[in-house]
C-alpha cells in the first residue's frame, strides 16, 4: 500500500497556515497542523483529517514533541508561523517587542527545521517552505522590527539551500506582499480594528489566505528536480511595499 505524503504547516490556526493546511489536505497530504491555540487546529484538524498538534514554535521541547508526533518521514514542512507587532520607527522601538518577533520569525523557523530536516531528508524527496515577506527584500517606515526579522527569514532560507544541497530536500522561499487576513494586521496594532481596517483601505483585491496557500501547494507539487527557490507574490494593486494603489 502507498505511504500517504505528509506535510507540517506552523501557524496553522488561522490566515495562511490554516488555508495551507486545507489546500496540502485536498491534494492528498496528512497534515499535521501546528500552533498554540488548541481549539483551532483542532477543529481544522478535524475538518481535513488532519492530525492537530499544540506548539509554540519558539519552545523548543514543544517542537521536539512536534518531531516525534511526525515521525522519522516527511514530505513537505510549510515553516508559517510569524507576526508583526507594532510601527514604531526605530528610534522608538521598544527591543522587547523586537525581541517577540524575532524568536516567532526567526528562531521558530530554526527551532522547527532543525527538529524536521531528518525526517525530510528520509522521506528521499522532501521540500522546506519558509513563508518570508516582502518585507524581507526592501524597507518601510514603521517596519523596522518586522523587516529585520524577515530579512533573516530570506537568509536563512538561502544558508540552508546552501547547506542541504547534494540531500533529497528542496528549499523554498514565499514571500507574500499585501494580503488581507483576519488576524495579521488586528495583531501589530495590538487588536485596534480601525488602524488594521485602514492598511486594507481602498485597496482592490488585495490577495487572500487561499492566494498564498496556491502558491505554496504548486511549489511543493513541481517535479521533484524543480527547486522554486524563491516566489515573490503581490496583488497587482501593490507595486512595492510603499507603493500601493488606493480608489479613495
Amino acid at each position: 500500500m502507498t505511504q500517504s505524503r505528509t506535510a507540517v504547516v506552523t501557524g496553522a490556526s488561522s490566515g495562511i497556515g490554516a488555508a495551507t493546511a486545507r489546500a496540502l489536505a485536498g491534494a492528498g497530504f496528512h497534515v499535521f497542523c501546528a500552533a498554540r491555540r488548541t481549539d483551532r487546529i483542532a477543529a481544522l484538524a478535524e475538518e481535513i483529517n488532519g492530525t492537530a498538534v499544540p506548539c509554540d514554535v519558539t519552545d523548543e521541547a514543544q517542537v521536539d514533541a512536534l518531531a516525534e508526533t511526525v515521525g522519522d518521514r516527511l514530505d513537505v514542512l510549510v515553516n508559517n508561523a510569524g507576526g508583526a507587532y507594532g510601527m514604531e520607527k526605530v528610534t522608538e522601538a521598544d527591543a522587547d517587542v523586537w525581541r517577540s518577533m524575532y524568536e516567532v520569525n526567526v528562531i521558530g523557523t530554526l527551532l522547527v527545521t532543525k527538529a524536521l530536516t531528518p525526517a525530510l531528508v528520509a522521506s528521499g524527496g522532501g521540500t522546506l517552505v519558509n513563508i518570508a515577506s516582502t518585507a524581507g527584500h526592501a524597507a518601510y517606515e514603521g517596519g523596522g522590527g518586522y523587516v529585520a526579522a524577515k530579512h533573516a527569514v530570506v537568509a536563512v532560507t538561502q544558508t540552508l539551500r546552501l547547506e542541504l544541497n547534494g540531500l533529497p530536500v528542496r528549499v523554498s522561499e514565499i514571500s507574500p506582499g499585501m494580503v488581507h487576513t483576519e488576524e495579521f494586521s488586528l495583531n501589530r496594532f495590538g487588536g485596534d480594528q480601525e488602524k488594521a481596517d485602514a492598511v486594507y483601505a481602498g485597496v482592490d483585491q488585495p490577495l487572500v489566505a487561499d492566494d498564498i496557500a496556491d502558491a505554496v501547494l504548486w511549489v511543493v507539487t513541481r517535479p521533484a528536480h524543480v527547486n522554486i527557490d524563491q516566489m515573490i507574490v503581490r496583488p497587482i494593486a501593490q507595486a512595492a511595499n510603499h507603493k500601493v494603489h488606493r480608489t479613495r
